[in-house]
């Protein structure tokens, strides 16, 4: 008869989940980041990993005293990977002390380049960007409206990513980092957060030029001309000449306000720009 493989139970994922969501930042240093936000985790699930080991508790929790960093939320997959090996190791599997943080070193660095990209790079800007939208006269609606999608999104994912962490070990980031899956996912996101930016940024920002030629009784607007002829034309070149500045010349960001307030201030008292 086999014997049927022991797991960790429901209710010590939930709690080492909502450690590892609450106080990944919270709890964070200079020295070791979100390292406390491990030792706290594996601390309060330590009785189900070593009932009555007080030894073997103490020797796992020194050893994720160490330095690590990766992105919260996607990156909850890998204290999932740490508590599912070292409750792996506990019943006698094949694991070793030190695979365990090597497992752990090797992949915070891939899931934080992937999580900035995806969630702080293109989910936040466009949930502020549709936020924005929702409260042009300081309505409530739009910080209510990004609470909830944010948490809408980021709580099913990162108990999935989490508890699938804990259930297969070091073999779960092999699914995102390998067949280019990381790779495509993050190319289509940072497309639809471009498209998205681009759409706030030609509804919600205008530039008023306010030359007028005059001959006689003729007068000629240059800004209606510049509308006819393509609808938001100067607020796409300032768009450009903002990129241009940004990534070509790498301006900082207060290199560029001090530059656009400048811009700003001398087309109002030249009359080339009007408000």
């Amino acid at each position: 008869m086999v014997e049927e493989k022991k797991t960790l139970s429901k209710k010590a994922i939930r709690k080492a989940y909502l450690d590892w969501m609450f106080f990944n930042l919270s709890v964070q240093n200079f020295e070791r980041m979100e390292g406390p936000a491990i030792v706290k985790m594996l601390a309060d699930v330590r009785e189900e990993i070593y009932p009555n080991d007080k030894e073997a508790q103490k020797e796992m929790l020194e050893r994720h005293t160490i330095f690590f960093n990766t992105e919260p939320n996607l990156g909850s997959i890998v204290p999932g990977i740490v508590l599912g090996m070292e409750y792996e190791m506990a019943q006698g599997g094949d694991v070793q002390p030190e695979f365990i943080n090597s497992i752990k070193t090797a992949l915070m660095g891939p899931f934080a380049g992937i999580g900035d990209s995806l969630l702080p790079g293109t989910l936040c800007p466009i949930l502020l960007s549709i936020a924005l939208g929702m409260c042009e006269n300081g309505e409530i609606i739009g910080p209510i409206f990004y609470i909830i999608s944010f948490l809408a999104i980021m709580l099913p994912l990162t108990w999935f990513l989490f508890s699938y962490g804990v259930k297969t070990g070091a073999n779960a980031a092999e699914l995102v980092l390998s067949g280019g899956i990381k790779d495509k996912v993050t190319k289509a996101a940072e497309t639809v957060g471009l498209i998205v930016i681009g759409a706030v940024t030609a509804s919600y920002t205008h530039v008023n030029i306010g030359l007028v030629y005059t001959s006689g009784d003729l007068s000629i607007d240059i800004a209606a001309i510049l509308d006819s002829l393509m609808p938001g034309l100067s607020v796409l070149l300032m768009s450009f000449l903002a990129y241009v500045l940004m990534v070509k010349r790498k301006w900082s960001i207060n290199k560029m306000m001090a530059f656009f307030l400048i811009v700003a201030v001398l087309g109002y008292f030249t009359t080339i720009l009007k408000v």
